[in-house]
Parts: C-alpha cells; sequence; structure tokens
C-alpha cells in the first residue's frame, strides 16, 4: 500500500478466512484508517478455516447459517441485508442469493500461500473475496483458483502445480495451529506490529486509533 516516504509503516497480520464476509469488512475499514492517518502498512494474510471439516461440495448458505448458527431464515435475510448496505459504505459489493454456497477453502489458503512467496499474496486474497462474494464464484474448485489468481499475476501452471501437489499443505496447517495456539478462534484477528491483537471488523475510527498508538511507541523506541 503505498504512502509518502516519511509515513509510518506497520506490519499487520490479518487472521482470516476467505469465506468471512467481515474479514474483507474489516480490512476495507482498515483501509480508511490508513487513509486518514497517512500511514502505510505491510500486509500479511494469515489462514484461518471457519469450517475446516466442509466436504468438497460445500453447503448453501442459508442451511449452513441456520444449522451453525440457530439462525432463522429471516433473520439470515435480515444479516445478509445489513452486510449488503455495510458494504456499501466501504465499495464491497456483496452479492447474496438463495443459491450461495459455503465451500472449503483449503486450497484457496494454499495458493495464499504460495502468492505471499512471490509478492502477490494481498492482491490475490483481494480477488479471491470479490470471486466468492461479488461474483458467486466456486473458489473451492481448482479451475476457478487458477483464474483469479492468472487475474492477478501469478504464473497459471506455477499455481496449478502448487494446487495438484499439495506442497503446502503443512506449512498452511502449521500457520493455522499457530494462531489457533495463540488464542484465536475467530475472524478477523488483526496483529498490530506482532504486538497488539484486535479481534472483529472494529470500524475505521478504532483502527485509526490503534495505528497511532503504535506509531507512537515505535518513534519513541
Amino acid at each position: 500500500m503505498s504512502t509518502p516516504d516519511t509515513a509510518p509503516v506497520i506490519q499487520i497480520d490479518i487472521v482470516s478466512d476467505v469465506m468471512c464476509p467481515w474479514c474483507i469488512v474489516g480490512f476495507r475499514q482498515l483501509e480508511q484508517a490508513l487513509g486518514a492517518t497517512g500511514m502505510g502498512a505491510q500486509i500479511r494474510w494469515q489462514p484461518f478455516e471457519l469450517n475446516p471439516a466442509m466436504g468438497p461440495d460445500g453447503q448453501n448458505l442459508s442451511e449452513h447459517i441456520a444449522e451453525k448458527y440457530g439462525a432463522s431464515p429471516e433473520q439470515s435475510a435480515q444479516n445478509r441485508a445489513q452486510l449488503q448496505q455495510l458494504g456499501a459504505t466501504l465499495g464491497i459489493d456483496f452479492q447474496f442469493s438463495t443459491d450461495s454456497r459455503i465451500v472449503n477453502s483449503f486450497a484457496a489458503h494454499q495458493l495464499l500461500e504460495f502468492a505471499l512467496s512471490v509478492g502477490l499474496q494481498h492482491p490475490l486474497k483481494l480477488a479471491l473475496f470479490e470471486a466468492h462474494f461479488t461474483k458467486q464464484r466456486d473458489v473451492s474448485d481448482p479451475q476457478v483458483l487458477l483464474d483469479v489468481a492468472e487475474s492477478v499475476g501469478i504464473v497459471r501452471d506455477d499455481a496449478a502445480q502448487v494446487l495438484e501437489s499439495g506442497a503446502l499443505a503443512d506449512s498452511v496447517r502449521e500457520k493455522q495451529a499457530f494462531w489457533t495456539g495463540h488464542g484465536i478462534s475467530g475472524v478477523p484477528s488483526m496483529i498490530f506490529a506482532q504486538k497488539y491483537l484486535v479481534t472483529g471488523a472494529q470500524g475505521a475510527e478504532a483502527y485509526a486509533q490503534i495505528l497511532r498508538q503504535v506509531a507512537q511507541e515505535e518513534a519513541a523506541a
């Protein structure tokens, strides 16, 4: 994220799942805070699966919400409408339908791990959010993942090799275990400068306060 050369740049790890609408909401709020404070950030996306046991066929979103949280169809519809309204204020085009699905995100996390090594993790993460929430594409489908990877500049054959080999599966599992072992049980969870943990989408003003605090402490160190 570009900033003036003199602006503080803070490392922010965001533990997140592509299936989590509040993760993209939280990031967009953080983005607003960075703009308001004039600070920069080195963003690293860390893996978390909301539904690690999700089968290969996924599940209808409304059915999933009802089973997991006990929400009625009316409550689910109201929650989606509220998310769409909030998303619109942040430039997020949430598209929900009766056919919307939750899918397994483990392959996406492996691709994100590879993207980190080639400097394209952040654009890939945002593209995956858009593919899932706006375009309603199945981001557990290898061909969809390859399309999205290619769209942000990742060599398609390289991405295919990552998915086919499963070479990064253990690395993703290790990172997941690290974060859950440090008490993270919900997302988004943001770790500022490897010191301050903030959970949930807290809003631009709250993030701005944290950014200023971290910058002051680092300047005084």
